[in-house]
């Protein structure tokens, strides 16, 4: 995957390159935002490439024992942040050219826009593998597929401006550029910062985990809960389980043992810390407040 980010990164530093270059001899806005949207993924494809770098290679240590599994799941924050800036940015940016409006060279558009749209549409099938199972590479398909829609609009209008003169069109290209940008980097950041903020999955409901569990001899509750995600793959479950009768350690360990197979099996979840108690005096509710 690392490979295949490198090769994404060149091809988008070349059509960030030929667009800005192209924008500025064309004066037209609609090009610069191409480009600023694909500076964007050059920047986006560095960190990815960083992030999952640090997520394969860095091993757990005694101050990091996690490690780095987050290190993509910030990436992807990252990344979604970005695009909704320079979203917010090119909206501005086409507002002020609708009340200065200025005439462009649409050969220019038309031509580097074809380029990038072949260079990102290879980008997107290099990394569409990767994107099925991990948010920090989801994240960068998703900027480079969004990439082969803006430069599309953007040779449309180019085709526009250069038969019917249309000059109107270069900056209401760039606000609907921006306005998808918006559209596609909303549901990344949301899931980004529902992992990092360790919000429960929202495909997995609790009481149907609890009455799973409920279910295995000698169980008599489960509360105090935390199910969380650390990273795409990495779904953890901790609680207290109380038992109906003193039962011995090696008991403890087969019967944690069923409720882990249960758990990745019937609800994906691979990681489960269980405090056992029998006849302990605290609160029996999912949900208790940290002390």
């Amino acid at each position: 995957m690392q490979k295949r980010l490198l090769i994404t990164i060149s091809l988008n530093i070349i059509i960030t390159v030929s667009q800005v270059i192209g924008g500025i001899i064309s004066g037209s806005m609609a090009l610069l935002s191409d480009a600023m949207h694909n500076f964007s993924d050059v920047i986006s494809l560095i960190i990815s490439y960083i992030a999952n770098k640090l997520a394969n290679e860095k091993e757990q240590t005694i101050d990091k024992t996690f490690g780095y599994k987050r290190a993509e799941i910030v990436a992807a924050l990252i990344n979604a942040t970005i695009l909704i800036v320079l979203s917010f940015i090119m909206i501005y940016e086409a507002f002020y050219r609708f009340n200065h409006p200025k005439i462009v060279k649409d050969n220019w558009i038309i031509y580097l826009s074809i380029l990038s749209i072949v260079l990102n549409i290879l980008s997107v099938l290099i990394l569409r593998a990767g994107a099925q199972n991990n948010l920090n590479i989801k994240s960068t398909y998703v900027n480079l597929l969004s990439d082969v829609f803006t430069s599309f609009i953007v040779l449309i209008g180019g085709l526009f401006i250069k038969y019917y003169h249309w000059y109107f069109i270069d900056p209401l290209l760039s606000l609907i550029i921006a306005g998808y940008l918006l559209y596609v980097s909303w549901d990344i950041l949301k899931e980004s910062m529902q992992i990092i903020m360790q919000f429960a999955p929202k495909d997995i409901d609790i009481s149907e985990v609890e009455k799973a569990i409920l279910e295995l001899p000698s169980v008599k509750n489960m509360h105090h809960v935390h199910l969380w995600r650390l990273n795409d793959n990495d779904l953890r479950l901790e609680a207290h389980i109380e038992f109906n009768k003193d039962i011995r350690l090696s008991e403890f360990d087969e019967i944690c043992e069923r409720i882990e197979n249960l758990l990745q099996e019937k609800f994906r979840i691979n990681h489960t810390y269980i405090q056992p108690e029998w006849k302990r005096d605290d609160p029996k509710i999912y949900i208790i407040p940290d002390r």
